[in-house]
């Protein structure tokens, strides 16, 4: 089988051509419908770049920008990042923030080291170090400053990640090969479309 065969499935009785699949699922994690446009499915690409980067954007904007963020320190085990980070691109500057943090954290007080800067005016970077659950601390200002705000704005984001994912998969391993359209497989028979001469003769067999 050809690499093109291998990427062509047929769906609902039309063909479908998913070209290079780990090139789409890649396209389709950096920019949400980035992948889907590549193989030539506009409509669902626009579907999902609207609806998954509306909702993070979304979210970022509830939480004062401050929701996404990369940390694995003690007392602040950011775990939703990874599943934000399920929407591409847009989260990538967490990451850099993170990576200078961590650079600019001391081993062993744990604390940001006085004169660290973060990138572009602060834009995704983690809280300033220690953070301790129950004290006074850049997370605790954040929380009560946007209030519910605050978690709406972190499960927004983390939900348009897990939606992406799933944008992913689609790119990769296309849409169902099974009919959605109502039309009936042609090696199935329905009983009213069989001759009426048919029909008496099944009778009175029975």
């Amino acid at each position: 089988m050809s690499p093109e065969e291998e990427n062509t499935i047929s769906v609902d009785g039309r063909l479908v051509d998913l070209r290079n699949r780990p090139l789409a699922a890649l396209l389709a994690w950096l920019i949400p419908g980035a992948g889907h446009y590549y193989q030539g499915r506009t409509t669902k690409a626009a579907i999902f770049f609207v609806c998954i980067l509306s909702t993070w954007i979304l979210g970022f904007g509830l939480g004062g920008k401050h929701v996404v963020y990369s940390s694995w320190q003690p007392g602040d085990k950011r775990w939703h990042y990874f599943l934000q980070a399920g929407a591409g691109v847009v989260a990538l500057p967490a990451y850099l923030q993170g990576r200078r943090m961590n650079d600019a954290t001391d081993a062993l007080s744990l604390s940001t080291n006085p004169n660290y800067e973060p990138l572009w005016g602060g834009l995704m970077a983690p809280p300033y170090r220690p953070v301790i659950e129950n004290q006074a601390d850049e997370v605790a200002a954040w929380y009560a400053t946007y209030g519910a705000g605050y978690e709406m704005g972190t499960w927004y984001t983390v939900i348009a990640g897990l939606l992406n994912i799933l944008v992913i998969y689609d790119a990769y391993g296309g849409p169902l090969s099974i009919p959605i359209s109502g039309r009936k497989i042609e090696d199935e028979t329905d009983p009213d479309d069989e001759p009426e001469d048919e029909r008496e003769t099944s009778k009175t067999s029975t």
